[in-house]
């Protein structure tokens, strides 16, 4: 971030006027405060010496929670690079299950059920047209990414999902989408039993008392009600092609958070100022919004905790995922690539930089030694010496 501004000063000015009016939940409180806490002296940290050219330098904690955006690069490339090796060499498509905007306030009130509700309908919606002939006739997968923002932080519930083009057969063998590569299943078919998936659940959801509509649903004309009139859209993507931009394109959707600290360009005392693209107008531009406006937006895309964000389904699950991919490059008559797992965050950055991420910023001749620890601030003054170049502190 070029001007070093970042969405946790935003929530520094302005989370005290959502507080007092009573806005925040505790968990929207405790995701604020992680925040401004992430990379200070709050989480503790350390200091670091070259061994050739002395340097010193202090490095504080990362919050690691997950709507964080200062923490998610690394977190990112990992998923990436130890995806790599678990992608089929076949085309994948890129759908999006989008929910209407009259869902919002409902989603707003019972996230997780509405979410989980998303996700298992998306899935059954693909699993329909993958076990038809005419469309697969095979065993589909699919990787699915929940997003709840749009470009200017409102809420937009939707899912990214990543559909391997082909499936297995009920004979263990591969078969390729029938569209020639052009799309999966046709779209407005899709968008249709979309709709009417979602809408039989959330009629189970009110039967059973979990969640309270407006206007209640007649199950037998469910067509009549205003919800189902509404249009639902499915968008698919032409497929992509497999390989490095296959993972680098669902990667950027992975760890993404409703709004990078990139795109924060001024924060004042009574407003914050940010980079959108408005697809109206296919064109880039920025956004004033009052402080406590946009702070509370996004707070709105705080998930429940537990939430799982990224689920896989289908071929694509962890339980058959490997056995499918031997399975078809055997079809195929290619050599799959080893499988990566468990990489930590320093060869994360060699991998991802070509350098070590302890090298020497000054000489570039010798690793950086940890010679002190910073604990946390909250945990009283610190019991540790204070460092002596002389000796090193282990």
């Amino acid at each position: 971030m070029k001007n070093g501004l970042a969405v946790s000063d935003a929530i520094t000015a302005f989370r005290d006027v959502l507080e007092q009016n009573g806005k925040l939940t505790s968990q929207q409180k405790g995701v604020f405060t992680t925040l401004q806490q992430c990379r200070t002296p709050a989480l503790g940290g350390h200091v670091e010496a070259c061994p050739e050219c002395g340097h010193l330098q202090t490095g504080f904690n990362s919050c690691r929670n997950r709507h964080c955006p200062t923490c998610n690069s690394i977190k990112r490339e990992r998923w990436i690079l130890e995806r790599r090796s678990e992608m089929l060499p076949v085309d994948y498509f890129h759908v999006v299950f989008t929910l209407p905007d009259a869902l919002n306030d409902l989603c707003r009130h019972h996230p997780k059920t509405l979410y989980s509700l998303l996700f298992k309908n998306a899935w059954a919606t693909l699993q329909q047209f993958a076990g038809k002939y005419r469309h697969l006739g095979a065993k589909a997968g699919m990787i699915a990414v929940l997003h709840t923002w749009g470009q200017n932080i409102q809420l937009h519930p939707h899912l990214h999902c990543l559909v391997p083009g082909g499936g297995i057969t009920p004979q263990g063998k591969w078969r390729s989408s029938k569209a020639q590569g052009k799309y999966l299943f046709p779209v407005k078919a899709l968008s249709k039993v979309f709709r009417g998936k979602f809408c039989d659940g959330l009629i189970e959801m009110e039967a059973s008392g979990e969640i309270k509509l407006d206007t209640p649903f007649n199950p037998q004309k469910k067509y009549l009600h205003p919800l189902y009139k509404n249009r639902w859209v499915v968008f698919a993507k032409r497929p992509v092609r497999p390989g490095e931009k296959t993972l680098e394109y669902l990667g950027r959707y992975v760890h993404k958070v409703a709004i990078g600290n990139s795109r924060i360009k001024s924060i004042d005392d009574k407003s914050v100022t940010f980079s959108w693209f408005d697809y109206r107008t296919s064109k880039a531009a920025e956004m004033v919004l009052d402080g406590p406006e946009f702070v509370r937006r996004w707070s709105m895309h705080i998930l429940p905790r537990g939430f799982i964000k990224v689920r896989h389904y289908g071929i694509c699950s962890n339980r058959t995922k490997m056995k499918v991919r031997q399975m078809v490059f055997e079809c195929l008559g290619k050599e799959p690539p080893l499988v990566i797992k468990g990489l930590k965050w320093a060869e994360v950055y060699l991998e991802v930089y070509g350098k070590s991420p302890k090298l020497c910023p000054e000489c570039e001749q010798a690793d950086l030694i940890r010679v002190q620890i910073l604990p946390p601030i909250r945990d009283g003054p610190s019991r540790i010496k204070p460092y002596n170049p002389h000796v090193v502190q282990h």
